[in-house]
Formats: structure tokens, sequence, C-alpha cells
């Protein structure tokens, strides 16, 4: 199918009479979208608070570990009496 084609098959496809949609379609269709959009804010702000638990573990930890502190050599004795 090339351009020409399509473009025609589109106009058809446009020319012809929608069909007519159900009335109860639209309370249904709104109330599912109610309850994705809940769902989806519910989502993020388990997100925000799960990061927010892990931004605080994470202080906590580096607080107490030092993680940039080098750790002592164990590979040699310390040098005493120089």
């Amino acid at each position: 199918m090339n351009r020409a084609e399509r473009e025609a098959a589109v106009r058809r496809v446009l020319n012809e009479r929608p069909v007519p949609v159900p009335p109860e379609l639209h309370p249904e269709a709104v109330r599912r979208g109610e309850r994705l959009l809940r769902r989806g804010q519910l989502v993020r702000r388990v997100l925000w608070v799960l990061a927010c638990a892990a931004a605080v573990a994470f202080g906590v930890w580096a607080v107490y570990a030092h993680p940039w502190v080098e750790p002592p050599s164990r590979t040699t004795p310390p040098v005493d009496g120089w």
C-alpha cells in the first residue's frame, strides 16, 4: 500500500459516520480512569517514602560506618620506638 492509498483509506474512514457509543460506557470509563489515577498517586507516594527511607538509612549507616575513612592496615605491624 503506497502513500496515496493509505491517505484515501484514512479519508474513507474519517468520512463515515461514527459508531454510536453505548451511554453506560462513559461512567465506567470515568470510574476506571479515576481508579488508575489514584493508583498512580499511591505508587508515587510509596516510592517517595521508600526513597526517603533509603536516604535516611544510608545516612545513619554512613554516620556509624565512616566509609570515607581508610581502614587500618593489617599487613604490617605498627612501628614503635623510632
